[in-house]
């Protein structure tokens, strides 16, 4: 039993060319081969993300839903960045 399938794709010239270089370089013994990496590398991130969100992402919005007076809002975040990067810049004009 044959555990591949052939499929056709159609891929912008730049894809393209980015697989046959690799292919050219030796990286990869062929098209399929670049476009496999390309799909577990994909497959790799979805994992993350999904653990990312199931373990970090709920967690802080449950912490949220719990005490909502612990959460900075994006603009004091801003702010605060703002300020020490005004701060960093006076302290190295100084110099």
């Amino acid at each position: 039993m044959r555990t591949t399938k052939a499929i056709s794709i159609t891929l912008p010239r730049e894809m393209v060319r980015m697989i046959k270089t690799k292919v050219a370089s030796g990286e990869y013994a062929s098209d399929s081969e670049v476009v496999r990496d390309g799909l577990r590398t994909l497959q790799a991130r979805d994992v993350a993300l999904e653990k990312f969100l199931r373990e970090e992402a709920a967690k802080s919005y449950d912490e949220y839903k719990i005490d909502p007076k612990n959460v900075v809002s994006i603009a004091d975040v801003s702010a605060g960045l703002d300020a020490r990067h005004r701060a960093r810049r006076a302290k190295s004009r100084k110099k």
